[in-house]
């Protein structure tokens, strides 16, 4: 009698160790699967139970280590037991039986089944453990510390790097933006949006500005009334004026002041002053951030500035809008004129223009083309190709295949793309 009773006990005790067992390994998974943006708005509720899981996954290799250690002990503890069990019932025989049968409890137990629920519902699962949790860890935090000081000596030992995050907080971002636009919960304008943001520190003006060939430039030496003409035919609002030669920025004209200077003078072209109304240029390096150069149109309340290279050559001007763009996609208002950039064709081709930007391509095609080297998409042909192409030269790289449609002087003015099958990008 007193033998099985010592059986029953020692059952009662396994059971009593695969519950811990599953306990620890639901409270893992709950903890590193729950939402941070969930628990920081819990705790701005004064939620205290949020604020311990804040406090736990802020320090994810003691939460990890204290809980591998509770887990490890009862598992190693219970199979112990079972062991003594089982050889008491089937001799030498009750080893390999007692390895199957707590492997098994373990795993379904213990394992799986804990963590299938904690990462259906890993918010609520992480709030219930997170007082027990916080106490088990703050008692074995002496031992977990030294394991901690071990595993990192002989990791540097055999030369792994064990220092600092591996993802910068703006790649762990857009990452998740990634994963919920692949599972369908952010639509594809809502990425491209959210990605503009994050990309605003890693791109300069030279990215998003308008090139020098293509700006409407004013010679404020020419008369009255050919400049004003020209203003008025342009679709902008603000013209570079030059002296001389196109390189002699001397001032900006704003559309505004012009008309206002035109209804002083009575509509008489011959009184208006280009000199008097015209604004002084606002020079910015071609190396500005968009993010800081976003925050210097903020402070100077401005909307226009010049893009000059290292010798302070004339590159291109940027506005407030192509930074704005690079967020929000094309603005377009009823001056604008249309220019055909990407355009799909029936048979699955793309018709795109040479000074379009790869990363409006990108955009518009769902591709991740590279922009490290070019801006362009013409310019991204020809850092491949090594060459200036003819027409009717096929390329392929990047898994897309880039043929050449039309080819003015060395510039590449018109291509054909599409993706190559079975090729990844």
């Amino acid at each position: 009698m007193t033998f099985d009773m010592g059986l029953v006990w020692s059952g009662i005790g396994i059971l009593a160790l695969l519950c811990m067992s599953a306990f620890f390994s639901g409270s893992e998974t709950a903890l590193t699967a729950t939402s941070k943006a969930r628990m920081l708005s819990l705790e701005k509720d004064k939620d205290q139970r949020a604020k311990r899981v804040n406090f736990l996954i802020a320090d994810k290799e003691s939460l990890i280590g204290a809980i591998l250690l509770g887990n490890n002990l009862v598992n190693i503890l219970a199979s112990s037991i079972a062991a003594v069990i089982f050889l008491k019932l089937f001799g030498e025989a009750g080893v390999p039986i007692a390895t199957l049968v707590m492997t098994f409890l373990v795993l379904i137990f213990a394992e799986v089944m804990p963590k299938t629920y904690a990462l259906s519902n890993p918010d609520r699962f992480a709030l219930a453990v997170s007082l027990p949790i916080r106490i088990f860890v703050i008692v074995l935090s002496p031992v977990v510390g030294t394991v901690q000081t071990i595993v990192r000596a002989t990791l540097r030992i055999v030369g792994a790097n064990v220092d600092g995050p591996v993802l910068s907080s703006h790649e762990e971002i857009r990452d998740h933006i990634d994963l919920h636009h692949q599972e369908g919960g952010v639509v594809k304008g809502d990425r491209d949006m959210l990605g503009g943001v994050l990309d605003l520190r890693e791109l300069t003006v030279e990215d998003v500005m308008v090139h020098r060939k293509n700006l409407v430039m004013l010679n404020i030496e020419d008369d009255p009334h050919t400049l004003i003409l020209k203003a008025l035919s342009s679709p902008h609002t603000r013209l570079p004026l030059y002296r001389d030669e196109s390189e002699n920025i001397v001032g900006v004209l704003h559309a505004r002041d012009l008309a206002r200077a035109l209804f002083q003078a009575g509509g008489d072209v011959s009184k208006v002053d280009i000199e008097a109304i015209k604004r002084e240029p606002w020079f910015i390096p071609e190396t500005t951030e968009l993010q800081d150069q976003l925050n210097a149109f903020r402070e100077k309340r401005e909307h226009f500035s010049l893009v000059v290279d290292e010798y302070g050559a004339l590159k291109g001007v940027v506005t407030l809008e192509d930074i704005l763009e690079e967020i929000v996609g094309d603005i377009e208002d009823e001056h604008d004129i249309t220019v055909e950039g990407v355009t799909r064709q029936s048979d699955g081709t793309v018709l795109v223009d040479g000074v379009t930007p790869i990363r409006d391509v990108n955009r518009a095609l769902d591709w991740d083309l590279p922009d490290d080297e070019a801006v362009t998409i013409a310019g991204l042909v020809i850092h491949e190709a090594q060459t200036i192409p003819s027409e009717k030269q096929i390329f392929r790289f990047h898994g897309v295949r880039f043929e050449v449609i039309k080819r003015q002087r060395n510039q590449i003015t018109r291509l054909r793309v599409a993706k190559e099958p079975d090729v990844a990008s």
